[in-house]
Parts: structure tokens; C-alpha cells; sequence
């Protein structure tokens, strides 16, 4: 792993090999961590002597419809794929026989374009879980796309938490605040170096992030900006803009002690790397830094290296798992692996 380049007193390694499609990953009291993928699998990866490599993976499920999100509560796995939402009862005990799927909501809109779940449940108990908008620059019906939604565990009351997201696949919930953070994924074919992928931050329901009206803090869109302008609504602009075209995915509120003691309860996200840009960029892991009032005052590198050169691409971070011993798994989709990064 030395062409992965992290700062001084961490390490890297690879945690999981063989992890088809690896994408988000959730945790089970019982040690299991479950991955989701777009390919249709979702695999358990079990590290049974606790050395921190996983000695199993199983594909304990098959043919669903991009089951990129898994989420864990209360003795079961949720998987969110693009049309709907199921819960695996006792799934830890039933590895090699899964449970008939409980449907939890199944009125999610069935587009492929920026269709994958990622799924996660707030402080508040309530489920979170995003629908992208169905396109790259389109004006979508904002009570069916482009919003982040959450309803109860059981999948009843569903409502529109955020609109104005053109597709978040990370967020999380600060450890000091419980406002909500997530990453979106800014358009394509404006040009290498515009718009910039956002890292938001809510601090209320009801909150506009200015899709496909404003992106980033000023750019107004060249075919619906004019129109954004006139409505009236009080856009809320990024609380960081990241780099164009990084593909900004999973995101992660440190809040282990492993890392020194200045990580903590800052943020890490996981960019995929982008595809729309004559110089690729992205590929890493980067850390945004916040002051005393929870305010970004730094965005950079943190781990770097899957892109080698200007075009070789040897990985493609998405999501991040945070173990009890503080250490962070980063998952990657392009090289089916989950790495590990540990500090000592």
C-alpha cells in the first residue's frame, strides 16, 4: 500500500480483498460488517481472530436492484435500493439462509440515473435516504427528486427533509451539534473547473440547497439560474465548496481517539474521482477541518494515491466505517477492496 500517501504516524492497509462492487458499510454489535454494491450483491465481511483483516466475505444476497445502502438497527439489516427500502431480520445468525426481506417502503421512483440509496438513521430515530435528481441538469418535481427524505423505522410517515439536492450519497450527523452534513455531487459539462461538488450543512427541515437553480455559493445555472433568481426562495449555499467534478460520496464525523486529538469530530469524505474533466481529479480521501463554531476553515488531502499520475486510475474511494478501536474503513468499488487506515 506505500503508493497510498497518508500523513505522518498513520498507515494504511488493505482490510478486505475480493469485496465485489464495495460501496457503504454498516456495522453489527456482533463485529459483521455488511456491504452494499450497485451490482446487485450484498456481502458480509467477518474478521473472526480480530487481527483487523477480514479473513471471510460472503455474498448473502443476490439480483436486487442496486442495493447500494445498508444501514443496522436494532438486530437487522436495511437495505435501500432504488426503489425501495428492506429489513433482513437476524440476519447475523442466518449468513448462509437470509431471511425472508420485510418491505419497509417500496414508493421510492424506480430511475437508474442517480438512483442509489445511501441510508443511514439520525440521532432523532428517523430513517434518512435521499432520491438524486433523474438527470444531469433537469427542473424534476422536487416532491418525488432531488430531496433527502425520511420517514420511521417502519418505513411509515415519509417526508421531505431537504430539497435542492441534485445527489447526495454521504452524510452524517455532528457528534457536537446534531445538525445533519452530506455531500452533493455538483453538474456535469460546465466545464472543467465549475461548479464545485458541496459539502452542506442543515441546521432545520425545510432548507433549499439551490438545485438546478445555484451551484456552489454564486453560479447561477445557465439554464434555469435566471429562473432561480425570480423565485423568491433563500437558497442555502454550501458550507464548503469542494473541488469540481470530485464525485464527493460518503462523508464521516470522526469521533474515535485513535487519531490525534485534532481529528476529532472533524470530517472525512471519500471523492470517487471524477469522469467529466480533461484532467481527472479526486481519488482520495480529504479532510475538512472546523473551528470552535463548527465553521469549515480548512478543506485538503488526508489519504491520496488511487490516481497515479494524470490518468491511472488504481482505485475509487466511496464510503467510510469508522470500528471501536478508532480505526477508519475506506471502501472502493473500482478495486473491490475495503482498506483500513490506523493511527500509531
Amino acid at each position: 500500500m506505500s503508493f497510498i500517501k497518508v500523513p505522518d504516524g498513520f498507515h494504511i492497509e488493505v482490510y478486505a480483498d475480493n469485496v465485489d462492487g464495495a460501496r457503504e458499510m454498516t456495522l453489527s454489535p456482533n463485529g459483521i460488517i455488511y456491504v452494499g454494491t450497485r451490482n446487485g450483491k450484498v456481502h458480509a465481511v467477518l474478521d473472526r481472530n480480530n487481527d483487523h483483516v477480514a479473513d471471510t466475505v460472503i455474498t448473502i444476497l443476490k439480483g436486487l436492484n442496486s442495493p447500494n445502502g445498508v444501514a443496522w438497527r436494532d438486530g437487522s439489516l436495511y437495505v435501500g435500493e432504488i426503489n425501495r427500502v428492506t429489513r433482513y431480520d437476524d440476519i447475523d445468525n442466518h449468513l448462509d439462509n437470509p431471511p425472508t426481506p420485510v418491505v419497509i417502503n417500496d414508493q421510492f421512483p424506480s430511475d437508474q440515473h442517480h438512483g442509489q440509496k445511501y441510508i443511514a438513521f439520525g440521532p432523532d430515530g428517523k430513517f434518512y435516504i435521499p432520491v438524486g435528481a433523474p438527470c444531469n441538469i433537469c427542473e424534476p418535481d422536487p416532491r418525488r427528486y432531488a430531496n433527502l427524505q425520511r420517514m420511521d423505522a417502519d418505513g411509515n410517515n415519509r417526508e421531505i427533509y431537504a430539497t435542492g439536492i441534485r445527489n447526495t450519497v454521504g452524510f452524517d450527523w455532528d457528534p457536537e451539534t446534531g445538525d445533519l452534513w452530506f455531500t452533493d455531487n455538483g453538474r456535469d459539462l460546465l466545464g472543467d473547473n465549475k461548479p464545485p461538488d458541496e459539502l452542506n450543512h442543515t441546521t432545520k427541515s425545510g432548507q433549499n440547497f439551490g438545485y438546478p437553480y445555484l451551484h456552489g455559493n454564486d453560479i447561477w445555472d445557465p439554464q434555469y439560474g435566471d429562473k432561480g433568481k425570480n423565485m423568491n426562495v433563500d437558497f442555502t449555499t454550501p458550507a464548503q465548496e469542494l473541488d469540481p467534478h470530485v464525485a464527493s460520496l460518503g462523508m464521516h464525523f470522526y469521533r474515535g481517539h485513535m487519531f490525534p486529538a485534532k481529528y476529532h469530530h472533524q470530517i472525512f469524505i471519500a471523492e470517487h474521482g471524477s469522469w467529466n474533466r480533461s484532467e481527472k481529479i479526486g481519488y482520495r480521501v480529504t479532510l475538512v477541518t472546523l473551528d470552535q463554531n463548527r465553521k469549515p476553515i480548512t478543506y485538503e488531502p488526508f489519504a491520496e494515491g488511487w490516481l497515479q499520475g494524470s490518468n491511472t486510475v488504481v482505485g475509487r474511494p466511496v464510503a467510510l466505517l469508522e470500528l471501536p478501536d478508532g480505526s477508519l474503513l475506506v471502501s472502493d468499488d473500482y478495486g473491490d477492496r475495503i482498506y483500513r487506515i490506523w493511527y500509531q
